[in-house]
């Protein structure tokens, strides 16, 4: 009477062993960036929803009014985050070239990817044209596409 095989042998759970290590091997660094590149798109959605009320406090009570972080929490605006420490609006220039300057920057420790720690994505609104600019310091792989990299 032959034996009927009851399991697998040690040398078949090595073997998946090793696929599953060579599959977390790639998916891993693959998962950091993507997580990276999410917490790295949340600036840029706060950014992007104070371009509206910027634009018309600055056109309403003026650039040094407008254009202060006093004035964005005073409409309310969301200038924290899970990964942005905070955001902070500055007026510059002078008629009728008058600059404001958003400028958001993402924490130092904790939740944040290390390649955002202390990075920032800068928004410049120019009144004489009425467009706004995005800059950051972000490593490329990671900064939003719409942003030029300093």
């Amino acid at each position: 009477m032959k034996k009927i095989q009851q399991g697998f042998t040690l040398i078949e759970l090595m073997i998946v062993v090793a696929i599953i290590g060579i599959l977390a091997a790639v998916a891993i660094p693959a998962y950091q960036d993507y997580t990276a590149k999410a917490q790295a798109s949340e600036a840029l959605t706060l950014l992007g929803g104070l371009k509206t009320p910027v634009s018309e406090s600055v056109s309403q009570i003026g650039m040094t009014a407008g254009c202060t972080t006093a004035n964005l929490t005073a409409l309310g605006a969301v200038t924290t985050g899970k990964s942005v420490l905070s955001i902070i609006a500055t007026p510059s220039g002078a008629a009728p070239a008058e600059i404001c300057t958003l400028l958001a920057t993402y924490k130092g420790a904790g939740f944040v990817n290390s390649k955002l720690i202390d990075k920032t994505v800068t928004f410049t609104y120019t009144s004489a044209d009425g467009k706004w600019a995005c800059t950051t310091n972000l490593n490329v792989s990671v900064a939003p596409k719409v942003c030029t990299v300093a």
